[in-house]
């Protein structure tokens, strides 16, 4: 056997333990990026986390994991997942109502009903506002008639 044909079997029996195929290390490594590198230069780690997932390091402790949202095309309830998604992303005013829904991949009306069904208030208006905007209306009411 020649040396090229035993170097490539040996590499071969490397990856094969019990006839099973065993992913190479450099398979097996994830993206890591630092909170420190996540701040500067976001959109790196986002791009790669279409791909693959990325593992956020705070203090060289795993901290967070990044995963795109084409990753989890696998997950059995997609739908569900993103509309909880939204929802949190709502409640925390991430995300506007319209956007949630969007998001989610519901129309606005069915958003809106779900988002009230759930007890979060579909708009924060505080009261002193609408009580200025309510006087402003019937002004505006008085002088027009």
């Amino acid at each position: 056997m020649s040396k090229q044909m035993h170097y490539k079997l040996a590499r071969f029996a490397d990856h094969v333990i019990y006839n099973r195929i065993v992913p190479t290390p450099r398979e097996i490594i994830m993206q890591t990026v630092n909170v420190r590198q996540l701040k500067t230069n976001p959109s790196v780690s986002l791009r790669e986390a279409k791909g693959d997932m990325v593992i956020v390091m705070n203090r060289d402790q795993p901290t967070a994991v990044l995963v795109g949202m084409e990753q989890l095309g696998g997950v059995a309830d997609l739908a569900h997942f993103k509309l909880a998604l939204a929802m949190q992303m709502f409640r925390q005013k991430t995300l506007s109502v319209g956007s949630a829904a969007k998001f989610a991949g519901k129309p606005l009306g069915e958003m809106l009903s779900i988002v009230s069904a759930a007890g979060l208030p579909v708009v924060d208006y505080p009261a002193q506002d609408l009580a200025s905007e309510l006087a402003s209306s019937v002004r505006f009411e008085k002088a027009a008639a």
